[in-house]
């Protein structure tokens, strides 16, 4: 681990690798956007000026594979799996990047960056014809060097293998056109028609939208090897500085195994509104661990989650009844410091809890002071988590939208709980509370009279 300096002084240049859209997101690509969005929030808290660049692959094996399948043009398919994954990145709170570009819209600059590649003797047209261009990993003396390995302990690269190569572990920067792949589906290129690899489609995508050398290179543990360590090499050989800091997120697990489409062991977002989670509590679930620990998926964990949630969200709530929607305030020393430590968000959710207890013992004491003080604090730090109950985000939906006629009725069916009270008849008012319980809403008597809440499921 090192100190982050940026490239230019104030400024920070990121790059994520997003999602291959063959078919719609789940919850593990979530986790992703989640996470790097999290660290764009804190950089721009920390006042740099941030250019946050997010692809989308909208070429390769896989989505030509399911769109043959689905009897669709390989671009209509991915567009529709596009769709649904902005969707559930604006339901998240997840902010849109600068940039996001597709694959198929960098073709000019892969056909230059792999042109580059022969000229310097890093690359080759494949010796049989077939109008492949493979990248040679040993003419790279640091190939490797990310994850550590040495060529001669690799495997061979799966993609074409032994299609023309003068090494099974080199790897295809074009693809030539095969017989049985649609038209549409390949571009022109000085070796004949066809479409790119995958890992010179992230090189093209950052030479274009970050230039020769930027700051994060983000994605997934399992991008290390082989798409990351590729990046690096075709990238440097090409003559390109590349990355400075690379950031990798641990996976989400369902089971054994990580999440994943091509396993179909997946959970999507909609699965999880339709059992009854919000996207805010999801969101909060996915930030909770530090973006290097694993997540083994359970609903037990998610509903936990959810209930932790709930808590902040509560103290925010009764709070600005009592004082006002204060705004964000200052960041506790101890949020901040959790947040310079690798993005330590597990450690910075402490704070916000430790927070919550002293603003909920402030409530009870009728300290309004300090109420605001702790509402401040705990809107500015979940604000960086990108769970702020009291931002529009959050509050500006449909179910929000329902609260002021949710809100009467309770309130008519507790005046009918009092009024009972007050005439002794304890039996109809417990079971006021008792069906408004059942309903999904807690009561609970203050010095102040009743308040209610919807409960933890």
């Amino acid at each position: 681990m090192r100190d982050f300096t940026p490239r230019v002084p104030g400024k920070v240049s990121v790059y994520l690798c997003g999602v291959t859209v063959q078919a719609g997101p789940h919850i593990g690509h979530l986790r992703s956007g989640v996470n790097y969005d999290v660290l764009r929030r804190w950089l721009l808290r920390s006042g740099y000026d941030v250019t946050f660049v997010r692809n989308i692959t909208d070429i390769d094996d896989k989505v030509i594979e399911k769109a043959t399948d689905k009897g669709l043009p390989y671009w209509a398919l991915a567009y529709a799996n596009e769709k649904l994954l902005d969707d559930d990145y604006t339901a998240l709170g997840v902010m849109a990047p600068t940039y996001e570009p597709r694959a198929t819209g960098v073709i000019p600059e892969i056909i230059e960056l792999i042109r580059k590649l022969i000229d310097k003797g890093h690359a080759y047209p494949s010796t049989d014809g077939c109008g492949d261009v493979y990248f040679d990993v040993r003419s790279h003396a640091e190939y490797g060097a990310l994850t550590g390995q040495k060529v001669e302990d690799m495997e061979a690269a799966p993609d074409a293998p032994l299609r023309g190569k003068r090494d099974p572990r080199d790897f295809a920067l074009w693809k030539g056109a095969k017989a049985d792949e649609p038209a549409d589906a390949q571009w022109p290129s000085p070796w004949g028609p066809g479409r790119p690899g995958w890992h010179i489609e992230c090189s093209a995508m950052c030479w274009r939208y970050l230039g020769d050398e930027f700051d994060i290179h983000g994605g997934g543990l399992d991008l290390r090897f082989p798409h990351h360590e590729n990046e690096i090499a075709q990238s440097r050989a090409a003559g390109l500085p590349f990355a400075r800091y690379w950031v990798h997120h641990a996976l989400l697990n369902l089971g054994d195994s990580k999440m994943s489409k091509s396993l179909g062991n997946v959970i999507d977002l909609a699965a999880l509104v339709q059992a009854g989670i919000r996207p805010v509590e999801l969101r909060y679930y996915l930030a909770s661990p530090h973006y290097r620990s694993t997540i083994d998926y359970s609903d037990e964990a998610l509903r936990e989650a959810a209930t932790g949630y709930q808590r902040i969200e509560g103290f925010v709530t009764r709070a600005a009844e009592n004082v006002g929607a204060v705004e964000p305030g200052e960041l506790p020393d101890e949020f901040v410091a959790a947040m310079d430590d690798d993005l330590n968000t597990s450690r910075a959710l402490a704070v916000v809890h430790d927070t919550v207890r002293h603003g909920n013992a402030a409530l009870t004491a009728g300290d309004d002071d300090a109420v605001r003080t702790a509402l401040a604090a705990v809107r500015a730090m979940t604000a960086i988590l990108g769970t702020d109950p009291l931002d529009p985000q959050w509050t500006a939906g449909s179910r929000s939208a329902l609260v002021p006629v949710v809100d009467a009725l309770v309130k008519l069916a507790l005046e009918q709980r009092q009024a009972a009270r007050a005439r002794k008849d304890w039996a109809a008012a417990d079971a006021v509370r008792d069906q408004l319980r059942a309903a999904g809403v807690d009561v609970e008597d203050t010095p102040s009279g009743p308040r209610w809440s919807v409960n933890a499921r």
